[in-house]
Order: structure tokens, then C-alpha cells, then sequence
């Protein structure tokens, strides 16, 4: 039976794996099949790796964004995990039922809490009850948490998101995927390296700080081509989306605030988000918007409001969901996609408001919308490396301490990602083996990316 190994290098482009900054990954390019993909709308993680993982697009597996309105619970919920919220089945799914028996893992791809795979590992931090957060992993089955542990140390949670976020994370699941490769030996494994993701958000695609991510994330990629070479597996290596250089952004939210909207609760900690008391409002996903409208009297006003922000190119309605294969009841009632160089920011607050306490603060959560500005530590913040520091200290000492270090200024973020590429060459990319290639078109449906390896295909 062949073996697979699919690596997921998040942003990876061909216009990056040609650039001489990546001689592992052009070198197994040579000789093997090379595709551009298109990306599902919106190209963000969760819809990217869910369009893969069950072989369709969003409207039949339901992750519409990184994060969506629950109308029942009238709460904005995003980074949910569960592979039980996608309403079509897996890869794993289908090994399961063509290949009982075979060893399948999941190694920090998304959908992983828990994941269909027989094997899996995922970030799950510890919240403690004091208000502390500590690094951790959750896998399937839990002995092979404490084995990584054991052989690798904590996972380096700091530097999968945030300031700090840096090679050690990919390094570390590098080491991981490699442990399992050897000791488990599954016929399909999927690993997710996300280095390339947080230097091309901070500083740009094109600049130095981009060639130097992109070499460092190359060699790690290279360590399991060199293993999977000598034992016979398969590699074939996809992304989910390239990002484009931004620099500025828009706020739909406040722009449905001003026009009286949108409704935040003025809590002690600050302004928040009232959704179920709000006619409109958008949850904010790099380049993409999901605007829910609770009476579709106010669907043309909004439209109206929207349209009008610079920075917005579409105003997607759900007939156009629908022709573009995202339809589904978690979406909102519209769908604004960014203008070149422009991403859309979550803030909804604004003029006498009090900002949030967790706003400043790396805070993935409880954030309604993401914010690209957690990859910063504030540079308006005076002395702030030892003031985190000593925060910090406070906290391993068991003190509570609000560590409120990440700036609000937009016009850091250089990077972004999530309406359609402008270029193939600056969009998401397929390589491996000609026979794995489910299609000669090119483009290359993102969805379509595993369809080679699916038990019972064609090309299988």
C-alpha cells in the first residue's frame, strides 16, 4: 500500500517557490507535477483546509470563514475545531471506510478536536482557573501527547501565535510529524507548517523579512522530503492561499455603528459587541466580511453603508454566494470582499466608547472578528520588553496581570489574504507526483487538492 504525506506550507506561492529563496521545495518541484490552485472564497485557514480535507466546497461543508454568528446562541464564535461542524465527510472518513485498518494522522491541520484520523495532534492550551494560559497539545491517543512531550519538550504555543510567533512552532511540529512518521508508520498524514504566515502578515510577500521566512520554513519542509524519500512515501505539498501586500484598512463595523446599526453593551471592561441587538454588523476575516442582517428590510440600507466604505470592491448577496459555491445558513446575509491592498479590521467601537480590555491583548476568543495586529508587540509602548517581562513573572507568581502589549494601529499589518488572488503566481499552489494530480486544469480547484489520494478515485 503507498504511503502519503501531505504538508500544508501555509502561503506558499509559485511566485515564492521560484524565487531562489526556497531551493528544497524547487528542487522537488523538478520533475513532478506543479499547479496553481483557486482558493474557495473567502482563502482563509479554516475554509481552506476544510474545502481539502472533505473534497467539496463551502456551501456543502459548511466553514463559510474562520468564524461565524451563531444565531441561536446570538454569540460570534471563531477558531472552533471540532471536525463534527463540518457537515461533509473527510479524507480520514473515507480511508476509513475503503482502507479499515489503516493508520491515518492529523498532525495540527485544522478540524482536529476532535479529528476523524485515526492518529491526531493540535494546539489546545491550558486555561487556568487564575487566568493564566499555558502551553499544550490535545492528541489522539493521549499517549502520544506525553511521548512528543517527552522527547521535544511543551510545544511552543508562544510562537505558533502572537508577538513571538516564529520558526519554533513549525520546527517543533516538524519533529513531531517525523516522530509519528517513524514509530506509527500511517499511510496518510497530513501536517500543517505555518511559518510563512506570520512574517508575510507583519512586513509584506516581497521584502527581505519574506525571502528569509520563506528559506527557513524551505529547510524544515526539506527534513520530511528527505525522510519520506528514503522511506518510499508519497509528498505532496499544497498551501491554502498566498498573501498580498496591504496597507490599509477599512472598518465596517464602525461604518454600521455611525449609521446606528450596530449595537455594543457598554460593559465595565469596555464596549462589546451586542450581535443579537444589532440590526447589522460583520465578522471581520482578513479580506472578507460576513455580514449579518437581522431583518431583511435593513438588507439595502446596509448594502448602502457598505458599498460606500472605501476599501470595500464587493458587496456579495447570497444569489452570489450561491454562484460562487459558499451559500450556506451560516453565512451572513452579505459577503464584502476587500479592494487590492486594503483588509477589513474587527473594531466597532468609536467615538466616547471605552475600548475593550482584551483589544490590546493576544486574545483569539473573544474577539469578534480577527485582528492581524497580535503579530505586534506596541510600539508606541515605551520600555514594553521588560514591562512584559516583569507582567509576565507576575503571572508565573500567580498574580492576575493583563498583558496588554499588542497595538491598535492597522497600518502596521502589511500582509493580508482572503479575496482572489490577482495573480496565479501569487495564489496558493499543488506539487506532487503526476499521477496524484486529480485534474489538468489550471487552475486547480482548491477543493480538489487531495482528490488524488482519496480512496476510490480515479487516480488512487
Amino acid at each position: 500500500m503507498r504511503r502519503f504525506l501531505v504538508l500544508d506550507v501555509v502561503a506558499l506561492t509559485p511566485k515564492l517557490l521560484h524565487s531562489g529563496s526556497m531551493p528544497r521545495l524547487a528542487a522537488f518541484a523538478r520533475g513532478r507535477a506543479e499547479r496553481p490552485l483557486t482558493p474557495s472564497l473567502p482563502a482563509v485557514t479554516c475554509t481552506g483546509q476544510a474545502d481539502m480535507l472533505c473534497g467539496v466546497p463551502p456551501a456543502a461543508h459548511g466553514a463559510v470563514a474562520n468564524g461565524w454568528y451563531y444565531r441561536d446562541l446570538a454569540e460570534v464564535w471563531l477558531w472552533r475545531q471540532s471536525v463534527r461542524l463540518l457537515d461533509a465527510p473527510t479524507i480520514f472518513d473515507r480511508w476509513r471506510r475503503e482502507r479499515p485498518g489503516a493508520v491515518t494522522a492529523q498532525l495540527f491541520w485544522w478540524w482536529n478536536l476532535p479529528s476523524a484520523a485515526g492518529l491526531s495532534v493540535t494546539p489546545r492550551p491550558t486555561y487556568y482557573a487564575d487566568g493564566r494560559k499555558g502551553p499544550d497539545v490535545q492528541s489522539n491517543p493521549p499517549e502520544l501527547r506525553a511521548r512528543l512531550q517527552r522527547r521535544l519538550g511543551d510545544f511552543p504555543l508562544f510562537h505558533f501565535w502572537g508577538p513571538g510567533a516564529d520558526l519554533r512552532s513549525t520546527r517543533w511540529i516538524v519533529d513531531a510529524t517525523l516522530d509519528v512518521l517513524r514509530e506509527e508508520r500511517p499511510e496518510l498524514t497530513l501536517s500543517y507548517l505555518p511559518h510563512l504566515d506570520y512574517d508575510l502578515q507583519r512586513f509584506g510577500p516581497d521584502g527581505p523579512q519574506a525571502r528569509r521566512a520563506a528559506a527557513e520554513v524551505d529547510a524544515e519542509a526539506g527534513r520530511l522530503i528527505d525522510f519520506a524519500a528514503v522511506e518510499g512515501i508519497e509528498v505532496v505539498v499544497v498551501s491554502e492561499y498566498g498573501i498580498e501586500s496591504v496597507s490599509q484598512a477599512a472598518f465596517p463595523n464602525r461604518a454600521l455603528r455611525e449609521a446606528g446599526l450596530l449595537a455594543v453593551h457598554p460593559a465595565r471592561n469596555g464596549a462589546l459587541l451586542d450581535p443579537g441587538g444589532s440590526r447589522a454588523f460583520a465578522v471581520c476575516d482578513h479580506q472578507c466580511a460576513q455580514v449579518y442582517v437581522a431583518d431583511p428590510a435593513d438588507l439595502e440600507p446596509v448594502r448602502g453603508v457598505l458599498q460606500a466604505l472605501p476599501g470595500v470592491a464587493e458587496v456579495v448577496d447570497r444569489d452570489g454566494m450561491r454562484r460562487i459555491g459558499l451559500a450556506h445558513p451560516r453565512c451572513g446575509e452579505l459577503l464584502l470582499v476587500a479592494a487590492p491592498g486594503w483588509w477589513f479590521a474587527y473594531p466597532y467601537w468609536s467615538g466616547g466608547d471605552q475600548e475593550p480590555d482584551f483589544a490590546r491583548t493576544v486574545d483569539i476568543h473573544r474577539k469578534p472578528g480577527y485582528d492581524p495586529c497580535e503579530l505586534f508587540l506596541d510600539p508606541a509602548k515605551a520600555l514594553l520588553k521588560p514591562r512584559l517581562a516583569l507582567k509576565l513573572l507576575a503571572k508565573k507568581l500567580g498574580f492576575r496581570a493583563v498583558l496588554d502589549v499588542i497595538p491598535l494601529d492597522p497600518g502596521l499589518v502589511q500582509g493580508s489574504h482572503g479575496r482572489p488572488p490577482t495573480d496565479p503566481d501569487q495564489g496558493p499552489v499543488w506539487i506532487g507526483p503526476p499521477d496524484l494530480l486529480p485534474s489538468q486544469s489550471s487552475p486547480l480547484p482548491a477543493w480538489r487538492a487531495l482528490e488524488g489520494i482519496t480512496p476510490g478515485s480515479d487516480v488512487d
